[in-house]
This record gives structure tokens, C-alpha cells and sequence, in this order.
């Protein structure tokens, strides 16, 4: 318990950097128009597919005795994944309404 204490007096600055950054993404996702809710869509799919590559990075530079690290780098890649394709379908069937009927 003291260490943790001691991680959170040392990094203090940086907890309050995450805490405002998470009301300020709040705050402008908020205000985002519902026209460009594709284009943003399509961006965070980009960004997950970063997080995708990075979590499979990671799973290779650790040790394989290290199981922790390859299960929650397994992790980061199954619900990276969905989030991608979850995504990509959402953006899809938004473009869909944009199309002529036939």
C-alpha cells in the first residue's frame, strides 16, 4: 500500500494531465455535430489498429514465462479488434444512408 501511496505523490502531475485530458475529450466529443461522426469513426479506427500493432509489439518483446503480460497483451488485441471491426461496420451502415434508393 505504501508504494502505491508513493507512485501517486510522485506521478501526482501527471493523474491530474490524464484526469483533465478525459474531461476535455468529453467535453469535445460532446459538441461533435452528427455529420462528422463518420470521418471521426473512421480516424479512431486508424488509431485502434495502432493499438492493435502495439499490443501484438508488446506481446513479443515480453518473456514467455511472463504469463500476465501475454494475457493482457492478448487481450489488448481481441478487444482492439472488435473495436476496429465494430467500428468499421458502424461507419458502414452510417455511409449506407447516405446512398440513392434504387
Amino acid at each position: 500500500m505504501t508504494e502505491f501511496i508513493q507512485f501517486i505523490s510522485e506521478h501526482l502531475q501527471m493523474i491530474y494531465i490524464v484526469i483533465l485530458m478525459i474531461f476535455v475529450g468529453v467535453e469535445i466529443i460532446g459538441h461533435v455535430p452528427a455529420v462528422l461522426h463518420t470521418p471521426l469513426m473512421s480516424g479512431a479506427n486508424a488509431i485502434h489498429g495502432v493499438v492493435v500493432v502495439g499490443a501484438i509489439l508488446v506481446m513479443l518483446g515480453s518473456s514467455p514465462d511472463n504469463i500476465l503480460a501475454l494475457s493482457l497483451g492478448f487481450v489488448a488485441v481481441l478487444l482492439g479488434t472488435l473495436n476496429v471491426i465494430g467500428g468499421f461496420v458502424v461507419t458502414d451502415r452510417m455511409l449506407e444512408m447516405f446512398k440513392k434508393k434504387k
